[in-house]
């Protein structure tokens, strides 16, 4: 072994690495756009349509169009703003537009000229998306001419070049992000891209989008006068949500920052707040909704003060105060300070201050002037705290069974197993009693926990708290976990920081796994956050040709074992109807074992629309199960069909 002087002496200024231009990006993407999953490869689109933006809330464009490849991997960005500049930058000899696109933190959003205020902070977004692309093309459109560049992972071909005289105004950029960085698999969603394009419709009220997808012919202009009011009584017209009262509060102010609001109560429990900065989405909040939530609690507790309307014997806390509010914020800022390029949260500490002595007076007066419907507002809100201190009061006596229970060996049938570091141990939740005796028999006893399960579980998108606190089967799963959940939600208690959904696959067991989904997602929505739980991926084929086996999640993947199979092999497939029917060793070999199983990772790629679709599927009205059904019956294949 060397020593550490003989190390040392080894190490030297050659084996420092220096990345320049946009190697950097191309080597650590994530640093850049969070990852290279779906939400990165989309991330790319947000940052070419932001700069678009960015020309029209600087008053410079009206007309931004979005344009899909036909086959969904690339993507076209069209505004009529002022069109980048082409000349020749002073100082480092090169056209600004190529500057643009090859050089990190060039741009018009530092404080010059350029912009009032924009979305871009960073002047990254567009040299990003060109060194993550496979190509990218810029047509400018600037005093009478028309110009172009070309980019290949994201070097210049050459200079911009003159193509001739032109009667319009702005910028085109093509890119198709690139395969070496995302895969093969992923292309960009229409279904995402459309809700994206009507938010901002509805924040930039004077802005007309437009959005075309070749593959579908679909074709779609969003334009709403309404701004985010209008937007408010969309959302909520969506999900069936009853309000408490009809009119929106809404506040619009452009003093030292450009504050909207609206918002509503409604007469359910799902608190909402959509925020956003400079017409940014930031979803993990900020300085900005700290501030609007300081607000409408000093508001609510003057009311109630004045009115005499504080129940005795009873605390309200601050959640109780914004159970069933649903409000949409945004604010405009000249420096945003956003944490990450993702830009998800604002850290602008000003923007606490402002939001707060700007909405609370304002809400506040909007209480006295609107009397009863605050009266039956506060009513909402009183028995929110009711409601809460009856769930506390079933769920600790939940915690209290659960503390016996463990003493007993824990709840239900679970077989825990011996570890006691979550970090390491695995929780599988299984359909059955069938399936969980072959798991308890296949799985690692030191960090393999298996807890089966009976039937279908709750819906919790249906049921208030003090209902799920009191089943039996959703009772188990808390205890097991050891984290509680609602407001007790501990997440440092948890004890599997690996949760498994393990059902059959068919349509029961799809079932059971989505009911679980909506309750992991509604109860406990930090273990989904924090990456904890999985969907086990067993196989439904055993395909074996002589002494080989081979294993298929499905009817493709068995047909592609199947077509590389010699032409004189004679295979035995055996499609397994459901977990019981494996012996243990199998399920051991195909779902267990971490060197060989397949399994899903639960993640929320957009948090609005994962609520939305929750409430669709599982929610209290049909009307909306049935209108996505029949919106999307022409996905659903003919071999699920005959499942």
């Amino acid at each position: 072994m060397k020593s550490s002087k003989s190390l040392a002496s080894s190490y030297s200024a050659s084996d420092i690495d220096v990345l320049e231009g946009l190697e950097p990006v191309r080597k650590r993407p994530a640093m850049y756009i969070g990852g290279t999953d779906r939400a990165g490869y989309h991330h790319l689109l947000w940052e070419i349509i932001d700069n678009a933006v960015d020309e029209a809330m600087n008053g410079h464009a009206s007309e931004i169009a979005v344009i899909l490849d036909p086959d969904r991997r690339g993507a076209r960005v069209i505004d009529d703003g002022r069109g980048i500049p082409v000349d020749i930058h002073p100082k480092h000899g090169k056209s600004a537009l190529e500057l643009v696109f090859t050089v990190l933190h060039a741009g018009g959003k530092f404080g010059g000229k350029g912009y009032r205020v924009s979305g871009g902070l960073h002047g990254v977004g567009a040299s990003v998306v060109n060194a993550l692309s496979e190509h990218l093309t810029v047509h400018v459109h600037r005093e009478g001419a028309q110009w172009c560049q070309r980019f290949v992972r994201g070097q210049p071909e050459g200079p911009p070049e003159r193509l001739g005289p032109s009667e319009r105004h702005g910028t085109e950029v093509h890119f198709r992000p690139d395969p070496e960085i995302f895969g093969n698999e992923v292309a960009f969603d229409p279904a995402l891209i459309r809700e994206r394009l009507e938010a901002k419709s509805h924040l930039h009220r004077g802005i007309r989008f437009r959005f075309e997808d070749p593959q579908s012919g679909e074709s779609l202009e969003f334009f709403h006068p309404g701004g985010i009011v209008e937007y408010l009584t969309k959302l909520l017209g969506e999900r069936g949500l009853a309000p408490i009262h009809p009119q929106p509060f809404h506040l619009e102010r452009d003093e030292e920052m450009r504050i909207e609001v609206a918002l509503l109560w409604t007469e359910g429990n799902e608190e909402r707040i959509l925020s956003f900065a400079n017409g940014i989405p930031t979803p993990q909040g900020g300085t900005h909704e700290n501030g609007f939530k300081a607000a409408i609690q000093k508001a609510v507790r003057s009311f109630m003060s004045a009115k005499r309307l504080e129940p005795r014997g009873l605390s309200i806390t601050a959640e109780d105060i914004r159970e069933g509010l649903w409000a949409i914020l945004s604010v405009y800022l000249k420096d945003p300070q956003f944490q990450g390029q993702t830009k998800e949260r604002l850290n602008n500490p000003e923007a606490t201050t402002l939001v707060e002595s700007t909405v609370r007076p304002a809400l506040e007066q909007w209480l006295f002037d609107h009397a009863s419907t605050a009266e039956a507002i506060v009513e909402h809100i009183i028995q929110a705290a009711r409601a809460r201190e009856a769930s506390r009061a079933a769920s600790q006596s939940v915690l209290r069974k659960s503390a016996l229970q463990q003493r007993l060996n824990l709840p239900g049938k679970l077989a825990d197993c011996s570890s006691t570091d979550p970090r390491e141990c695995e929780l599988f939740i299984v359909e059955g009693d069938s399936a969980g005796g072959s798991a308890k028999s296949a799985r690692d006893r030191r960090t393999q926990a298996v807890l089966p399960l009976r039937g279908k579980v709750l819906n919790a998108e249906k049921a208030n708290l003090s209902t799920i606190a009191h089943n039996k089967e959703l009772q188990d799963i808390v205890a097991a976990l050891g984290c509680g959940m609602g407001k007790d939600f501990n997440h440092a208690r948890l004890r599997y920081h690996k949760i498994f959904l393990l059902m059959d696959a068919d349509s029961d067991g799809h079932h059971i796994a989505t009911l679980l989904l909506t309750f992991f997602y509604r109860m406990l929505p930090e273990l989904i956050r924090h990456g904890h739980i999985y969907i086990a991926q067993p196989p439904l084929y055993r395909i074996s040709v002589g002494k080989e086996v081979f294993w298929a999640l499905d009817d493709a993947e068995k047909e592609r074992v199947l077509s590389k199979l010699p032409q004189n092999a004679k295979p035995l497939v055996q499609r397994f109807k459901g977990l019981g029917e494996m012996n243990a060793e199998q399920l051991k070999e195909t779902t267990l074992d971490p060197k060989k199983r397949r399994a899903l990772r639960v993640t929320i790629d957009e948090e609005e629309r994962t609520s939305r679709v929750f409430n669709e599927l599982m929610g209290k009205d049909p009307s909306l199960r049935f209108r996505f059904i029949m919106e999307h019956a022409r996905e659903a294949s003919s071999e699920l069909l005959d499942l």
